[in-house]
């Protein structure tokens, strides 16, 4: 028959048990506590085969038990959806990865055109693909931005024909424009 000793002693092995698995989903810890869990598995199952006279210490084991079971479901499904690549902290992680990768990648031009109709379907698409709100923008606002930026370049670099593009950096997409001949940026 277990002793209120044992029990606290069986409490505080389970509360281990849930920080170790706390840290191993939070990935500080590399392998899953398998050993403390064996533990705790095999306390369990001892005193679950007892009869426990003292109704105190009955009440203590069944409410371990039961916080047990809990975690042991909490922690199943948890597994089940590390291996299936849903677990939301994983699949987080793997986002910070690819925007901690993204600037490493040369920018890449999504379209290229001297018409702006092209223009304005590229960008909205590149918007779109990068997650960016396409909302407020119209292609009467596209055509604003565009002529301020082609009469700014016609200011500095004179009469030259100006090229536009959209290009995706660092997970958003941006216009670039340049002069067809050289001395444009």
């Amino acid at each position: 028959m277990p002793t209120e000793q044992e029990l606290e002693i069986l409490s505080r092995k389970l509360n281990q048990l849930k920080l170790a698995y706390e840290q191993y989903f939070l990935g500080s810890r590399p392998r899953e506590p398998q050993q403390l869990r064996d533990e705790v598995q095999k306390a369990v199952i001892v005193y679950s085969n007892e009869a426990i006279q003292n109704t105190a210490l009955r009440f203590k084991f069944s409410s371990i038990n039961s916080r047990y079971q809990a975690f042991k479901r909490q922690w199943g499904e948890t597994l089940r959806r590390i291996e299936d690549g849903t677990y939301e902290r994983h699949r987080f992680k793997a986002k910070l990865r690819e925007r901690a990768a993204a600037p490493l990648e040369r920018s890449r031009p999504a379209a290229t055109s001297k018409d702006r109709s092209d223009i304005y379907g590229a960008y909205l698409e590149a918007r779109r693909s990068c997650g960016e709100p396409v909302d407020d923008l119209s292609r009467q606002k596209l055509d604003a931005v565009l002529d301020k930026q082609e009469a700014a370049l016609r200011q500095r670099y004179g009469d030259r024909e100006v090229e536009f593009r959209v290009v995706v950096e660092n997970g958003r997409a941006k216009l670039k424009a340049r002069c067809a001949t050289a001395g444009g940026s």
